[in-house]
């Protein structure tokens, strides 16, 4: 076999001696023997006669390369492994997969394998895969407390959650990471029942109750730099915060240094700051542009690289409230996402016997295809938890068929008085009456996310147009429409609404009259007569046709204005276009 060291040739060794010269480098390597590093893969990769890898002995030793930990279990130490050498040993994950003379190496726990968000899932190990692949996504999505410094930080956007909890039912590694001091939900009594029909596809019902006491409010931090040097010219440094006495266009809402207050609240249209011109003497007032109202948080005065700036760039933090509201995302631990569809009054919302009404309704029909029976699992160990004043530990792998987390948590529940599988009688918050079916409820962490309506809805009557085919521009910055596309044109032509279509893709959005020339078919020829002098009694201007030099042929005609764009296009390629009026 050949033996490469970091990638470098460095010799031979016999077929026969390599696997033992393996095994004895990977002795030295754990027992830190003979100078060599505790962080050296070693990769013999075995000739098999078939098509395969290159075989050979490769050693490496170089710095910034993947490795974990692993338990040797010839010598009873920890060894770090490669990514290249994981691929030709035998790792076991459970004690009694290992078979003497075949299984080098057994993981330290068994969920070594998960990452870091994968292992705030708690008992992933009873969900269908692709639901932790979800969360694993949106763990990185959720609006939650992300950092204690919200004073000293400028960035450009910060989500916080308000009203932040500490779950109840947490895998062992929420500890290991200390994620308490870093809260993502809020613990919340989840019932299982599909009430109203406001539940549908994935909606959830909030009680109002809940929200109105602080449940999953927050707010976002949003920080913007002024920066005076950029708004003059090379050289000239007469710019500085301030207001000029008496300024009637800052009405006491600016302070002296010609910034808002801190705590002020600033609405569409306020002075936000004002600069003079030292020079001239003049005074600028800049005003708050957001449609959204917000409290000035915290204002930095800011210098340059070097240090020897002057009083000419602020950093000014917003603090933005953004409590629920109808749209907005939210989503358990197991990918069960939803969005708040209706806040529920708690006099309507159903109750228990003790006379607890929920905090969320879930749609039982998101169970079945889903397959999360995490959820489950967490709803009932979240109530035995609540009710024994304790937190379990819902660390994946330490359940199995013999040992079943049901009847563990369902023996706590009856040991509190409560039905062995999570279920209680409910009552109609309508009509008062017992509901025919026993209904699932529990507490779940619930995780509120940094998806809300109010970033993302869109709408637009009239607004501004493109410049060149004077139709209405796309996008949600700038007031812009929705594009009416091919695939939708192809729907209305398909249900046969060719009025509608008419409307959608011609009278909203860029109809406009042209004058044609009958006789010669142009749309560029007839043009307006100039004016007649002051002195005439004549004052309605014809067009005439430049081509006929009649006036009598011109007739007007609906076209979009696009057309007549690309018409005047073409004529500049020496291409003309003749219009057959009928």
């Amino acid at each position: 076999y050949p033996v490469l060291l970091d990638g470098v040739m460095v010799g031979w060794v016999d077929k026969d001696l390599a696997p033992g010269i393996a095994d004895s480098l990977r002795h030295f390597k754990v027992l830190r023997e003979k100078r060599i590093p505790p962080w050296m893969e070693v990769v013999l990769i075995p000739m098999t006669g078939k098509p395969s890898l290159y075989p050979g002995l490769f050693l490496f030793t170089t710095p910034c390369r993947l490795v974990r930990p692993v338990q040797n279990l010839a010598l009873g130490k920890e060894e770090l492994i490669g990514t290249m050498e994981q691929i030709f040993m035998n790792v076991a994950i459970f004690e009694d997969e290992v078979f003497a003379g075949v299984t080098t190496h057994q993981e330290l726990f068994p969920h070594s394998l998960l990452s870091v968000i994968a292992n705030f899932i708690p008992f992933s190990d009873h969900n269908q895969s692709p639901r932790n692949m979800y969360q694993c996504q949106m763990g990185k999505q959720t609006m939650g407390f992300p950092l204690l410094t919200y004073q000293d930080r400028s960035d450009n956007k910060l989500y916080r959650l308000q009203t932040p909890q500490s779950p109840l039912v947490r895998p062992s590694m929420y500890d290991y990471y200390d994620m308490d001091n870093y809260p993502i939900g809020t613990n919340a009594i989840v019932a299982v029942i599909s009430y109203t029909g406001y539940d549908m596809e994935d909606a959830m019902i909030v009680n109002k109750a809940s929200w109105e006491r602080g449940f999953a409010h927050g707010s976002v931090y949003k920080s913007e730099f002024i920066d005076l040097s950029e708004k003059i010219k090379q050289g000239d440094s007469s710019l500085v915060f301030g207001i000029k006495p008496g300024d009637p266009r800052v009405l006491q809402k600016l302070d002296d240094d010609g910034l808002p207050f801190i705590g002020a609240k600033l609405q569409y249209g306020d002075p936000y700051y004002s600069y003079l011109n030292l020079n001239t003497g003049e005074s600028f007032v800049m005003y708050y542009k957001s449609k959204e109202n917000c409290v000035v948080d915290n204002i930095k005065v800011c210098s340059n690289d070097t240090g020897s700036g002057k009083f000419k760039c602020v950093c000014i933090t917003m603090r933005v409230p953004r409590n629920p509201t109808i749209g907005d995302k939210f989503a358990s631990r197991h990918g069960q996402k939803g969005i708040l569809s209706r806040l529920w009054p708690a006099e309507d919302m159903p109750f228990t016997e003790s006379g607890m009404v929920p905090d969320i309704l879930f749609n039982p029909h998101g169970f079945p295809s889903r397959m999360t029976i995490g959820m489950l699992i967490e709803s009932m160990a979240g109530k035995s938890a609540a009710l024994h004043g304790l937190c379990h530990d819902a660390t994946p792998f330490i359940f199995s068929e013999e040992n079943s987390a049901l009847e563990y948590f369902g023996e706590m529940l009856k040991a509190a008085g409560y039905n062995f599988y999570g279920t209680e009688r409910l009552y109609s918050g309508i009509s008062g009456l017992e509901l025919e079916a026993d209904i699932f409820i529990g507490v779940v962490y619930y995780q509120r996310l940094r998806h809300m309506v109010s970033d993302k809805f869109q709408v637009r009557t009239t607004g501004a147009r493109d410049r060149v085919t004077n139709q209405p521009i796309g996008g949600r910055n700038v007031q812009g429409g929705i594009r009416f596309g091919e695939m939708e044109r192809d729907a209305l032509l398909a249900h046969g609404t060719s009025f509608l279509l008419h409307d959608r893709l011609f009278n909203c959005s860029d109809r406009s009259v042209a004058h044609v020339c009958v006789k010669c078919g142009s749309l560029l020829s007839p043009l307006l007569e100039k004016p007649p002098p002051s002195w005439s009694a004549m004052r309605n201007r014809k067009y005439n046709c430049t081509l006929c030099s009649r006036s009598d042929t011109i007739d007007t005609v609906s076209v979009p204005y696009v057309f007549r764009y690309f018409v005047a296009e073409l004529a500049a390629m020496n291409i003309k276009v003749k219009l057959d009026v009928v």
